[in-house]
């Protein structure tokens, strides 16, 4: 079975190999961009399923990538899980037009919130 490619955008770089690790070892092949237009050019090279996003990056935003990825048919389709410190101020009907799915507090999760987000947007 071919394991479903996953985007995580983080500029930590040390949780950001946190969540590859975990979803490596739940199966899904993990690259990391540290910035948003890293990203913007692993989307073409990966077709990620899905993308866990943090959303205050160094240079450009999270939400340059949100529009990017916006801005194209084949892109504009990819579900997004925004893991943040920022979560109490974004809201979840606000973000969908952008393709995000949830919204995960970094300040509250456990490993297994990203789980369950992660296989809720990929059904």
């Amino acid at each position: 079975m071919k394991k479903l490619p996953i985007l995580v955008v983080d500029d930590d770089e040390w949780l950001a190999e946190q969540y590859k690790r975990l979803l490596n070892s739940q199966g899904y092949d993990v690259t990391v961009a540290s910035h948003a237009i890293a990203a913007i050019q692993l989307v073409d090279d990966i077709n990620p399923s899905a993308i866990i996003l943090d959303v205050l990056l160094t240079g450009s935003t999270a939400f340059a990538l949100l529009h990017e990825l916006q801005s194209y048919s084949d892109t504009g389709d990819i579900p997004v899980i925004i893991c943040t410190n920022l979560a109490s101020d974004l809201s979840i009907e606000d973000l969908k037009p952008y393709g995000v799915r949830r919204i995960l507090d970094k300040t509250k999760m456990l490993p297994s919130d990203l789980l369950v987000a992660l296989r809720s947007v990929l059904l």
